[in-house]
């Protein structure tokens, strides 16, 4: 019998006969942490107080955890910055990407517009995600037409 992951459980409760959906967390965040740091302090013996060095060490654990939920946070801000000028390089070029309907379209860029963050470029009268960029190619070249004669 293979068991999967399960992201929402519903109970029923046995007074009012309603049905309730909660969402199961896959991750502690840091108000996790401090409730659980919390509920230790509650709950250990008088008699035998936390030692120091484990107080210490949960402190160096929550500290860490912030610092990661920091290091987290930038990086993700890094990758946005990154993709919106990836976008503005591919302003004036030629690029083929995948469509909503999965056919590709080749078109030349001519802004980039910001959609809830994300970068989106604009072809003609629609915009597109930058994920479904499949090939990038220089500008065509303009054609022109030589009206000069030559005796």
């Amino acid at each position: 019998m293979s068991v999967s992951p399960v992201s929402t459980t519903n109970y029923t409760d046995v007074v009012s006969n309603s049905t309730t959906t909660r969402t199961v967390k896959k991750q502690l965040g840091q108000a996790d942490f401090l409730n659980l740091l919390a509920t230790q302090f509650q709950h250990q013996d008088p008699m035998k107080p936390m030692e120091d060095t484990a107080f210490i060490a949960n402190m160096a654990q929550f500290s860490s955890l912030e610092q990661s939920s920091a290091m987290s946070t930038s990086l993700t801000q890094l990758l946005a910055n990154q993709n919106i000028a990836t976008a503005n390089s591919y302003i004036g070029r030629q690029v083929t990407l995948k469509d909503a309907d999965g056919n590709q379209t080749t078109g030349t860029v001519s802004a980039v517009e910001i959609t809830d963050g994300a970068p989106r470029l604009v072809i003609g009268d629609y915009t597109y995600a930058l994920e479904n960029v499949q090939l990038v190619e220089p500008a065509p070249a303009a054609t022109t037409t030589d009206t000069t004669t030559t005796p």
